[in-house]
């Protein structure tokens, strides 16, 4: 439930205050509460905060995925199409039967049946589903797992161990999105017809997705591309003030926009910046900028959230993944002839500083839809988690040494091939 608060003013103020004082504790809470982390590790992987109505009670997602044969409608999902779509199964999830049957061959992983089987272990990585005595799905929603987690497919492809953090390059939010039945009221939101919402919907790709574009209804860049960016990486971040691409806010308030916005859940989102009806037209319109709901599902659970967020360290390459040698003749490159330490410096490998589009060379379509007008500098920890999609938020450039060239260029460092080769080598050493 959505309504004006004549007190906008007066809270927006107390939640500064608020937030102030969670920023300076924030080291004590990630550091020295571990059952804060746990429940935080908890309501990361588990918790919808009441998605379900907007997935399953308006986009119809759980019928979609049962299909006809299980009460629902069209040919269903099997575990075998939901690998495809990127979706992921955490095997420790998975009874020692179940783990033998699928060795065995006797599970038909082509039988959305299967997939209901699944769901009811709690085993597909990111969503819930809910059942009815009977065992029929009553409804299903998604959790923060299901975009920043993945599996190191240790059993088989997308099925494994959780990788919770790493960004899921594979999720293509956009067909599992266009599984709907019932896709006019998206489409009526964002003033288009359902072929061209389902247009758009096929053409952000697997791991990416554009939280922005149901603020501001832009789908294309100027040059007719899709505008969708990189889901990120939710690991690394202890110490980072800005969790976005384009610094709209703090990890706790990312979490609540997201929650809240983009998840669907029932939540509370007071940002006077939506309000601009130049610039967010659809937020202004559907009032996301003072978004309330009772009972609010998502604002108590913050500092936990944010506390497990911050307890997730970078992942270390594996061995064998970089030359050792050129990464530390490429480690002495990054802070001195490439300049790249005067943003990526070490311990955080990020500045916690906004730049300008002409700062790092491209263009400001993305800054220019943040509230910010400029891009935060993405800390580098991790970077072989993040290979797949490209790099800078909408993956612009496929592989690292496009990175180093575009820098070399832009900024006159007259690399020499084996200095840029070193540098690359170091930053897969991240």
């Amino acid at each position: 439930m959505r309504y004006k608060n004549q007190s906008l003013v007066l809270l927006s103020l107390v939640t500064i205050v608020a937030l102030a004082q969670c920023r300076k504790n924030s080291d004590v809470i990630d550091n020295e509460n571990p059952a804060l982390i746990a429940q935080g590790k908890e309501i990361f992987r588990h918790d919808t905060f009441g998605d379900e109505d907007f997935w399953s009670g308006l986009l119809h997602i759980d019928k979609a995925i049962a299909g006809a044969n299980n009460g629902g409608y069209g040919p269903g999902v099997s575990p075998a199409t939901a690998l495809a779509v990127g979706l992921k199964v955490d095997a420790d999830a998975l009874p020692a039967n179940v783990v033998a049957a699928i060795r065995a061959g006797t599970i038909d992983l082509n039988n959305p049946a299967t997939t209901l089987a699944l769901l009811k272990m709690n085993a597909v990585v990111g969503l819930k589903g809910n059942f009815d005595a009977m065992g029929s799905l009553n409804s299903i929603g998604i959790t923060c797992a299901s975009c920043h987690s993945t599996v190191d497919d240790s059993f088989a492809p997308g099925i494994g161990k959780r990788l919770d953090g790493w960004p899921n390059r594979d999720l293509n939010v956009g067909a599992i999105i266009s599984l709907t039945d019932n896709a006019k009221p998206i489409a009526d939101m964002l003033h288009v017809n359902e072929p061209t919402l389902r247009t758009v919907l096929g053409a952000w790709g697997p791991g990416k997705f554009p939280a922005v574009l149901f603020m501001d209804g832009k789908a294309l860049r100027p040059d007719g591309t899709v505008a969708a960016n990189l889901i990120p990486a939710a690991f690394g971040l202890k110490g980072v003030d800005l969790t976005t691409y384009t610094g709209w806010g703090d990890i706790s308030y990312w979490n609540s926009f997201v929650g809240t916005l983009e998840m669907h859940g029932k939540g509370t989102l007071v940002d006077n910046r939506l309000n601009d009806a130049s610039k967010y037209p659809i937020a202004v319109e559907n009032n996301l900028g003072n978004t309330h709901h009772t009972p609010d599902l998502i604002t108590s659970k913050l500092p936990a959230l944010k506390a497990y967020q911050h307890s997730i360290t970078s992942p270390k390459p594996p061995a064998g993944s970089f030359n050792q040698d050129a990464a530390n003749r490429g480690q002495a490159l990054f802070s001195t002839k490439a300049k790249c330490a005067g943003c990526h410096a070490s311990p955080l490998f990020a500045d916690n500083i906004l730049h300008t589009a002409n700062e790092i060379g491209i263009d400001d379509f993305e800054a220019k839809r943040s509230p910010t007008g400029k891009y935060r500098t993405p800390p580098l920890g991790g970077l072989f988690a993040k290979l797949k999609g490209g790099f800078y938020h909408d993956g612009r450039f496929a592989t690292l040494n496009d990175v180093v060239n575009h820098y070399n260029n832009h900024m006159s460092l007259n690399l020499s091939s084996s200095e840029k080769n070193d540098l690359v080598e170091y930053l897969k050493s991240l």
